[in-house]
């Protein structure tokens, strides 16, 4: 039996328009499944921690379990990299910091923009570097270390984690505003670099507070400084570069949260809503700032000022870096 055309034509236009509703209310439904939040970092170090911080509240404000998996190595390309290749639908999300987002365009032939294939979502912390040693150093603090150094050319060894690494750069500026001379040997991730400082191995590196500060206040390695214009509040004792010696020697890590290019703006804002929620919480901030870690103004927690502050990091660091012509190793 054959139908009218006009009967035909109703029903195919009705068959076309009957997926609308079922898109939009998936889109509405977001997320609707677990969302996975890739840190390019061995468990340990400043990504880890404040990722693991921040999931908690995340998740009761997304109605999802928020999984962190970690991926390391090559100073977090590889890591970062699967969350530029990943589908921009907000199941995959990349917590970057400071090495992964500014330092890696420079160095690395990446496969992958670090700012134009990624939607940056929020700021979430910041912090400066603390030079830590060995127990086994024989200096109290960073003149006589400086010293001990000039007395021992080539003869030193401080850890890092990677070519272009905060700690890498760091060391590299110690050795030309002293005049001194050590080796720097690179390391997977920033808590095995140090376990070989507390072991001995390695005399000294600069290390993130959160990996650092438990050593610390153990008694298992020496902090000489901070990178910062004034004392962290979680750590008054130890001085600041300008105090020990080595005046304006600044500098701070930060980290934030990133999605694939092109994932949409409502999913971004609800990832976005959902970090802010879990920065605001008092004991996610206290175990933060308990790391030495510094959280951002509410006004600095938008997309746009994560955008911004990368971008000027970017127009600082580029032209040392590639000054330096540090190249992954």
């Amino acid at each position: 039996m054959s139908i009218p055309r006009r009967l035909f034509l109703q029903l195919m236009a009705g068959a076309a328009a009957f997926p609308v509703p079922l898109r939009s209310e998936a889109v509405e439904a977001y997320p609707s499944r677990p969302i996975s939040m890739i840190v390019p970092f061995p468990p340990g170090g400043l990504a880890d921690v404040i990722g693991r911080v921040l999931i908690d509240g995340m998740r009761v404000f997304l109605g999802q379990p928020v999984i962190i998996e970690n991926v390391g190595g090559a100073t977090g390309s590889i890591g970062t990299g699967r969350v530029a290749r990943a589908a921009p639908d907000g199941y995959t999300i990349g917590l970057g910091i400071w090495n992964t987002h500014v330092a890696n365009g420079a160095m690395y032939a990446l496969s992958y923009d670090v700012v134009n294939d990624f939607e940056p979502i929020v700021l979430l912390a910041d912090a400066p570097l603390f030079l830590v040693a060995s127990k086994a150093v024989p200096a109290n603090d960073l003149r006589e270390f400086v010293a001990w150094l000039r007395a021992n050319p080539d003869k030193i060894s401080m850890s890092t984690v990677g070519a272009g690494s905060p700690g890498h750069l760091l060391g590299l500026l110690l050795q030309k505003e002293t005049g001194t001379r050590f080796g720097q040997i690179p390391y997977r991730g920033a808590n095995p670099a140090m376990q070989d400082v507390v072991a001995g191995q390695i005399d000294a590196m600069f290390s993130n507070p959160a990996t650092a500060l438990v050593h610390v206040r153990a008694g298992s390695v020496k902090a000489f400084a901070v990178t910062a214009k004034q004392r962290l509040a979680v750590a008054p004792e130890i001085p600041t570069m300008d105090e020990a010696g080595l005046p304006g020697f600044y500098f701070s890590l930060w980290a934030g949260l990133f999605a694939p290019r092109g994932t949409p703006k409502t999913i971004i804002a609800t990832l976005n809503a959902a970090a802010v929620n879990a920065l605001a919480d008092a004991a996610a901030r206290r175990t933060l700032v308990d790391q030495g870690l510094e959280i951002p103004m509410r006004e600095q927690q938008s997309p746009e000022a994560l955008a911004a502050y990368q971008q000027a990091e970017i127009e600082k660091w580029w032209p040392i870096i590639k000054a330096a012509n540090i190249k992954a190793e």
